[in-house]
């Protein structure tokens, strides 16, 4: 890429499957002897495809080709060449992991914020100063970085060893996850915490682990962005970082494209219930099936922004154009002056390695300090080791030299290699700097970045924590001390340096936003949030524009709607009515099993709610002083031990009649649609299916059904014409035959779904507004939130009278006059 940001091409010799995808992180050992897919040992995803089911499902995917190349270019509309984006928006940023995870987004947040936005970085508590002293927002949302480094260290894959299941580690992560889930939430919504400025997201950009990301942007109805630092969309150039691949020597793109889907399918599967339940009860959302749960963000296109360098990793050619790779993600370097010891032992000698393992927590750091400390003696060299989070210290050593946090971008200018954990972030600036790097890898995508850096030549082969050793270590030092690892290093720098990841990611996120879709007709600066109805099209209006016709008395805040400029909506895709209703009823099924053990468990659970109040009670509810743990019982029990009763019962109550819905909607609802949907689908094996509406009430129902009839039926009649006549145009008596197989197999199939959806989307209409009007919280809290903010920007961005006047004009000319309706 060049320094305008246009792409270029990058040629790949075609080779063998990366050797990556062999490795395993803790033993590193090969998974040839491992039949299908399954779990291996050490957490991590097997996937092993038999020579005869790769060469069928090869067949599927002959139209992708497999090399790598670079996107086409970005869209660059008049907006994008200018400085400043024609929108101020609010924008949150998700993020969960290391700093070394967060700190591309910093750079991305300081980015954003030049082009006017407002920027809220929403992540773990532990780095509020971090972000803060970028210039950023700062929300907190729970979460210990350093506790999920130790059990990602433990399990270095999706499936957590029999230790940690006997530790408790899972428990505990689903409660951190939990927490996380309701924080991002209270991210998009909710004033900063401490200066109590009100805040409503415009747009939500996110790594993939953060999980919150799409359901947030249904609720509010806003566009999401996706940025990761490793590859998350499905792609057979290479297999997903936290999947090994057994090596048939057979055409390794069907593995490594299904590996994605393996992954994701059981990350789902750990974690479905748990985003299921918060989408009900925090959101107000329909629960996600099973089957789509994993690829949301395949099916509903969400753009995607990979930050890494295309120089040493290409964009794969089978991504579509709503993918892009960026180049890595640069902070502008702080400023930083080396302590008198620091820059004492630099000048005593020559340039030493640099160590370091950052925001990874061992169990036995001794054991780690101890092979470090001998790989550096057995070559003679000296060394700066980096204390991280693990606290590697000794003393004595003249050659050596322990270090607490310095930043890279300076310390990596001073050395002559590096050897770290390989994190994206680390990885990045060592490379920037061109230094020869050498990888040990704990989890994660570290064994991918290893890897896909041995095989640019600018490193050795990773070699795994788990198997470490320290001759290994220091003939993996000695490769990087190399003339051909240094000049490796070198061309990759000079390609890095070429490139600037962070504007680009900026422009393409700015190019898939719904422009036209999200502004304000008033304030064209602003983004819309409101929608009012007038005589002709709606009148989109921003926080601001709100607060000022609603001050003035032009608008009646009954007439106003919340404003989703880029609204989502999540169907259960479907192949044919036997699988379609299977899916249905099992789904059904399992959601009814889970609402009836709450007849049990929920009593339980609010049993231990109240003890837990309870036993952090400090004064009664009267407001007596308490001081007495036993006194504090005994009236407890007395005021209110019919109340726990009645609240034991109706939580009970609530899951004995949540379970009676959960079946009847079921039964009456989902089934039906599911045969229609399956009965639609089945002409695709032969002919294009018209897409139709989204159900969002009962009207929007009554209309798709009677869309889905008039098409159906008219397809009906019409097949058995259209596909003979196509038959025989293209294959003459033997095209006849098939066009009038084809046309007959339409007349019971369509008329069905026809038939069919009369009573399902109806049905499926009524049952969702029902839910949109006894589920009110969700869009009541968004409707404060939206006004608090309006009034705040007025409160603190005051215009003058003649700005209400015009604004008040505007409106009434776009209205159509409209007077005051209080």
């Amino acid at each position: 890429m060049n320094n305008s940001g246009s792409p270029t091409s990058h040629e790949i010799p075609a080779e063998p499957s990366p050797a990556y995808q062999e490795f395993d992180v803790r033993h590193g050992s090969t998974m040839s002897n491992v039949p299908g897919i399954g779990v291996r040992d050490n957490g991590r995803v097997g996937v092993d495809i038999s020579s005869g089911l790769n060469q069928r499902l090869s067949r599927l995917l002959t139209t992708y080709p497999t090399d790598f190349s670079q996107p086409d270019p970005v869209p660059s509309p008049k907006y994008l060449e200018e400085e400043q984006f024609p929108l101020r928006l609010n924008i949150v940023v998700q993020v969960i992991g290391s700093r070394g995870d967060v700190q591309p987004f910093v750079a991305l947040g300081q980015e954003l914020k030049s082009h006017g936005h407002r920027v809220r970085l929403a992540t773990h508590d532990v780095f509020k100063s971090f972000v803060e002293a970028a210039g950023l927002e700062f929300f907190p949302v729970g979460g210990n970085p350093s506790e999920l480094m130790a059990y990602m260290v433990r399990n270095p894959g999706l499936i957590p060893s029999i230790e940690s299941l006997r530790a408790g580690d899972i428990q505990q992560k689903r409660k951190m996850i939990g927490e996380m889930l309701q924080n991002f939430w209270k991210s998009c919504i909710e004033p900063d915490e401490e200066t109590g400025n009100p805040f409503v997201a415009d747009a939500i950009i996110s790594n993939p682990p953060s999980f919150a990301h799409v359901h947030c942007a249904q609720a509010l109805g806003v566009p999401l962005h996706m940025m990761f630092t490793m590859p998350w969309t499905r792609t057979k150039a290479f297999a997903h970082p936290l999947a090994n691949l057994a090596n048939h020597n057979e055409d390794p793109r069907v593995a490594n494209y299904l590996s994605y889907y393996v992954v994701e399918a059981l990350t789902w599967q750990g974690l479905g219930d748990l985003v299921n339940d918060w989408r009900d009860q925090t959101l107000s959302l329909e629960p996600i099936p099973t089957t789509e749960g994993c690829r949301l963000l395949e099916t509903l296109k969400v753009p995607f922004s990979y930050c890494w360098s295309p120089g040493l990793i290409p964009r794969p050619s089978d991504w579509d154009s709503s993918i892009d790779v960026c180049g890595f993600f640069f902070r502008k370097p702080p400023s930083y002056t080396p302590p008198e010891d620091l820059e004492k032992f630099l000048n005593s000698g020559p340039m030493p390695i640099y160590i370091g393992f950052g925001s990874i927590v061992v169990d036995d750091p001794d054991r780690i300090l101890t092979i470090v400390l001998k790989a550096v003696q057995t070559l003679g060299i000296r060394a700066i080791i980096s204390k991280g989070w693990s606290e590697l210290k000794g003393t004595g050593d003249p050659n050596i030299f322990y270090i607490g946090d310095c930043p890279h971008e300076w310390l990596f200018q001073q050395v002559s290699a590096v050897v770290h954990h390989g994190g994206a972030g680390t990885t990045a600036c060592g490379l920037l700097y061109g230094r020869p790097t050498v990888i040990v890898p704990f989890f994660g995508d570290q064994p991918f970045w290893g890897e896909m850096l041995a095989r640019t030549g600018a490193g050795p082969k990773p070699v795994p924590y788990a198997s470490l050793t320290s001759r290994k270590l220091a003939d993996a030092i000695e490769y990087s001390l190399t003339p051909e690892a240094a000049d490796a290093a070198s061309k990759i720098s000079e390609s890095m340096k070429k490139e600037s990841g962070v504007k680009r990611a900026v422009q393409f996120f700015h190019a898939n936003l719904p422009l036209a879709k999200l502004t304000c007709t008033i304030f064209p600066d602003q983004p819309a949030a409101w929608s009012y109805k007038g005589k002709q099209n709606p009148i989109l209006l921003s926080k601001r524009a709100e607060n000022i016709l609603t001050g003035r008395q032009k608008i009646d805040q009954k007439k106003l709607k919340l404003y989703k400029s880029h609204p989502i909506f999540i169907e259960p895709e479907r192949w044919d009515p036997a699988t379609a209703v299977s899916a249905a009823l099992l789904a059904t099924f399992a959601r009814t099993a889970n609402a009836t053990a709450g007849v049990f468990t929920k009593p339980y659970e609010k049993y231990k709610e109240i003890n837990g109040a309870l036993d952090n009670l400090e004064e009664d509810r009267f407001g007596d002083a308490v001081t007495n743990k036993t006194a504090v019982h005994s009236k407890h029990n007395a005021l209110n031990n019919y109340r726990t009763t009645k609240a034991l019962a109706s939580a009970s109550a609530c899951s004995a009649g949540k379970a009676l819905m959960t079946w009847s909607r079921g039964i009456f609802v989902d089934v039906p649609v599911a045969a229609t949907e399956g009965l639609r689908a089945l002409p695709r094996a032969y002919d294009d299916v018209k897409p139709h509406g989204h159900v969002k009430g009962f009207k929007t129902g009554v209309s798709v059904a009677g869309e889905v009839f008039g098409q159906s039926v008219a397809g009906a009649v019409t097949d058995i014409v259209v596909f003979t006549y196509r038959g025989k145009k293209e294959e003459g008596p033997k095209g006849v035959a098939k066009g009038l197989a084809k046309g007959l197999f339409s007349i019971p199939t369509k008329t069905s779904a026809a038939t069919l959806g009369l009573v399902a989307y109806p049905l499926q209409g009524l049952a969702r507004s029902i839910h949109s009007a006894t589920r009110t919280t969700t869009k009541e809290a968004i409707e404060r939130a939206k006004r608090a903010e309006g009034a705040w920007f007025q409160k603190n961005y005051p215009s003058g009278i003649e700005d209400f006047d015009y604004v008040v004009a505007d409106f009434e000319s776009l209205a159509g006059r409209v007077m005051k309706s209080l």
